[in-house]
């Protein structure tokens, strides 16, 4: 039982210590996004994530770029919609 407490908290602080570094190797990648490495290599493959490749072997990734990459499609709310839209009316 203390076994497991230890160990959970371990993960807390390993989850922590990620989210504070600014360049994440693949491995980190995995644990900031909960992608799979197989789904993180084929979207490097086909170039859709922001990535660098400086030694030409390892990968790392820009948090920044990961954030901005993950919430390029965002979508607002519906009532965010029609506040716009009632916006729009109003000064039509």
């Amino acid at each position: 039982m203390e076994n497991e407490i230890i160990l959970q908290k371990l993960n807390r602080i390993e989850k922590y210590i990620c989210g504070l570094k600014n360049i994440l190797n693949v491995e980190e990648l995995c644990e900031y996004t909960g992608f799979k490495k197989s789904f993180i290599y084929k979207l490097v493959h086909e170039a859709k994530i922001p990535y660098s490749k400086p030694n030409g072997k390892m990968l790392f990734f820009e948090k920044k770029k990961i954030d901005e990459w993950l919430l390029q499609n965002s979508h607002k709310p519906e009532s965010e919609i029609k506040m716009d839209a009632f916006r729009y009316k109003k000064t039509r």
